[in-house]
C-alpha cells in the first residue's frame, strides 16, 4: 500500500480517519471519498473512481481526502478573493478570509484596488495605510488559524505592477537580519507576511510597456490618478527579478490575451478567476502509474466526473460563493509524477513528443466535462485544467510533484506535527523503485538541483506543458543559493532576459534560491546517509546546528 515509511506518516498525519480508535486504511481512505462524493449524482461510477484512487492513480485534492464524509464536507482547496477601496469591503475581506481559512481552504486575495499609502481619505480627514498594511492584517490572521489542529494556512497575495505602492510590495519579505536570526532559531519566529506567498501581476499593459520606451498611462485608484512609464515597466521588473534571485520573492502572475483580467489566484497560483468569491476544485492523475495512453484517456473521463460531482457535494464558507460556483464551475484536474514517468522511459526532462501525445489525452477533459455537465443538468465548467504543485499528495501518492524534477535522491523533509516541528530522513520513492528495479545509480539522476544550472530547460518545459493547462501551473524553479557562481547580481540582468523570452507564454513563475528561508521544507543529503536512517523521525531542533543539512555525511 505504502512503499515508504515516509508515505504512511503524512497519510496518517493528514488524511487518515480515526475508525473505532484506528487510523483507517488507504483502501478505505478511496472507498469513503469515492462514495460520499460520487453516490448521489453518479453512483455508477464510484467503484471505477475509487478504483482508481486505491491504485493511486488518481488523487484528489488535500481537502477531499481530508473532508469528505466529515459533517462539514468542505472538499474546495483555496477560495480566491479581491477587495475594494473602503472600510466595508476591508472589514467584509477580514470575515470571508478567517471563515474560508477555518474550513481547511487556502485564500488568494488581489489588492490593486486599494489606493495607495498616503493617500488622502476625505471622509475620515487621514491618510491610507495602502494595500501592503491590509495584506499583513490578512497574514496574521492566517498565523493564528491552524486548520485541523496542524495543517498552516495558505495564503496568496497579488499587487499589479503599475501600482504605487508594488515597489514596497516587492520588498515586504525582505526581512531585517533580527528577523533572520528568530527564523534561524525558531521556524514559528513570526515575520512579515512570512505566511503569504507574493506575486507582481503583469497584464497587457506590462508587455506593451516593457517593449516600448515611449509608452505611458495615466491610471486611477479612487480620486487619485498618476502615470506609468516605460521606465517604470523596467524598473518594476529588474526589482523583482533580482528579489526571487536572491530571496525566491515575489513570483510573477501573468494574464495577457485571451486570459486578460483573469487575476485572481488560489494560494499556490495554479487555479485564475476574474470573479471574486470563487474557489478551486483539485485533484491529480499520477501519469507513471498507467500502462497506456488509453488507460490514462479513460482516467481523465473519470476523475473529470469525479470534480464535476465535487462542485455539487462540497459545502461552502460564504453564502456568495454558491453563485459563482454555479456561473464558473471551475474544475482543476491536475497532473503529478511527470518526471518519474521520463525517467521510466529513459527521457531526459524536457519538451518529448511521447509526452505531448498523453497531454492531448489530458486536454480531452473539457469535452468530458461538457458531457456530464449536459447529463447532470448543470452549467459547463469554464475550464477544467491545473496543474498543483500536489505537495503532500504526491507524497502519498509516492512520485515526483506536479511537473516539477525530482527534489533530490534522499532529503530531510520538514514538517509541521501539532506545534512541533519534525525531520524525517526520505529516500525520494522514484529513486528507490528505480535503483531496486533497474539498478540506476543515484549519483547519475538528474534533480531539482542539478537542473538548477539549467535554469531555461525549467522554463521552456513549463511554458510548453502550459499550452495544454487551461488553468494555470504552480511550479517553483530551483536556483543555486545568492552569491554563487550562476546566482549573483552579475546574473540579475541575463536571467531577466532569459525569462522574457518565456514569460508571455507562461501563467505564473516563482523561484526558489537554495537556502534563502530558513526552515526550508527539503534539505538534500547524501543518498548513502538516508539509505539507513529511512524513517527516523526526530524534532527539528534537535539538529539545531545542522539545519543546512550540510553535518550529515
Amino acid at each position: 500500500m505504502f512503499e515508504t515509511e515516509f508515505a504512511r506518516t503524512i497519510y496518517e498525519k493528514k488524511y487518515a480517519m480515526e475508525l473505532n480508535g484506528r487510523k483507517e486504511s488507504w483502501p478505505e481512505t478511496a472507498n469513503r471519498v469515492a462514495h460520499c462524493v460520487m453516490d448521489p449524482y453518479m453512483p455508477e461510477l464510484a467503484g471505477r473512481v475509487e478504483k482508481l484512487i486505491a491504485e493511486k492513480k488518481f488523487i484528489p485534492g488535500g481537502r477531499y481526502l481530508y473532508a469528505a464524509g466529515r459533517p462539514f464536507p468542505q472538499t474546495n482547496n483555496c477560495f480566491l478573493f479581491s477587495v475594494n477601496d473602503s472600510r466595508e469591503s476591508w472589514g467584509q475581506l477580514m470575515q470571508k478570509i478567517t471563515v474560508s481559512l477555518m474550513t481547511g481552504g487556502g485564500i488568494g486575495v488581489v489588492y490593486s484596488n486599494l489606493r495607495a499609502e498616503e493617500c488622502v481619505v476625505k471622509g475620515m480627514g487621514g491618510k491610507s495605510t495602502g494595500p501592503c498594511s491590509l495584506m499583513s492584517m490578512v497574514n496574521e490572521a492566517g498565523r493564528y488559524i491552524m486548520q485541523g489542529g496542524s495543517r498552516r494556512s495558505a495564503i496568496w497575495a497579488g499587487l499589479h505592477w503599475w501600482h504605487p505602492d508594488v515597489f514596497s510590495f516587492i520588498k515586504m519579505k525582505d526581512w531585517p537580519e533580527l528577523v533572520r536570526k528568530g527564523k534561524k532559531e525558531d521556524f514559528n519566529f513570526p515575520a512579515r507576511m512570512d505566511m503569504t506567498n507574493i506575486s507582481v501581476i503583469l497584464d497587457d499593459d506590462f508587455f506593451a510597456a516593457i517593449s516600448d520606451p515611449r509608452w505611458n498611462r495615466c491610471y486611477q485608484l479612487g480620486r487619485d490618478t498618476f502615470t506609468v512609464s516605460h521606465r517604470w515597466a523596467v524598473q518594476v521588473y529588474d526589482m523583482a527579478v533580482r528579489g526571487m534571485m536572491e530571496t525566491g520573492e515575489p513570483g510573477f502572475s501573468v494574464d495577457i490575451g485571451p486570459n486578460s483580467g483573469e487575476n485572481l489566484r488560489n494560494a499556490c497560483t495554479e487555479v485564475t478567476s476574474r470573479d471574486d468569491e470563487d474557489c478551486c476544485n483539485l485533484a491529480s492523475l499520477s501519469m507513471p502509474r498507467f500502462s497506456s495512453k488509453e488507460e490514462f484517456a479513460d482516467a481523465v473521463s473519470l476523475s473529470t466526473a469525479f470534480l464535476l460531482c465535487g462542485t455539487l457535494y462540497s459545502k461552502l464558507p460564504i453564502p456568495g460563493m454558491h453563485k459563482v460556483r454555479e456561473k464558473n464551475r471551475r474544475l482543476g484536474l491536475g497532473l503529478m509524477g511527470m518526471h518519474e514517468w521520463m525517467l521510466q522511459r529513459g527521457i531526459q526532462y524536457g519538451v518529448n513528443d511521447e509526452m505531448a501525445k498523453w497531454l492531448d489525452a489530458y486536454c480531452t477533459s473539457q469535452s468530458e466535462a461538457y458531457f456530464y455537465a449536459d447529463r447532470l443538468g448543470v452549467s459547463r465548467p469554464v475550464a477544467t485544467r491545473a496543474v498543483a504543485p500536489t505537495g503532500t499528495i504526491s507524497i502519498v501518492a509516492e512520485t515526483t510533484s506536479g511537473i516539477e524534477p525530482i527534489p533530490a535522491c534522499a532529503y530531510l523533509r520538514r514538517y509541521l506535527d501539532g506545534k512541533v516541528w519534525k525531520s524525517q530522513f526520505v529516500i525520494d520513492s522514484t529513486i528507490r523503485r528505480l535503483v531496486e528495479k533497474y539498478n540506476v545509480d543515484p549519483d547519475l539522476v538528474e534533480d531539482a538541483h542539478r537542473l538548477a544550472h539549467d535554469v531555461e530547460r525549467r522554463i521552456k518545459f513549463q511554458a510548453w506543458v502550459q499550452k495544454k493547462v487551461d488553468h494555470a501551473i504552480s511550479s517553483t524553479v530551483n536556483m543555486p543559493p545568492w552569491g554563487s557562481e550562476i546566482n549573483n547580481e552579475g546574473k540579475v540582468k541575463e536571467f531577466g532576459q532569459t525569462l522574457m523570452k518565456f514569460l508571455p507564454e507562461l501563467r505564473g513563475f516563482t523561484v526558489y534560491p537554495h537556502g534563502s528561508r530558513d526552515g526550508q521544507p527539503i534539505v538534500p543529503v547524501p543518498y548513502r546517509t538516508a539509505v539507513n536512517r529511512t524513517g527516523v523521525i526526530f524534532e527539528d531542533n534537535s539538529m539545531d546546528t545542522c539545519k543546512s543539512g550540510a553535518c550529515w555525511s
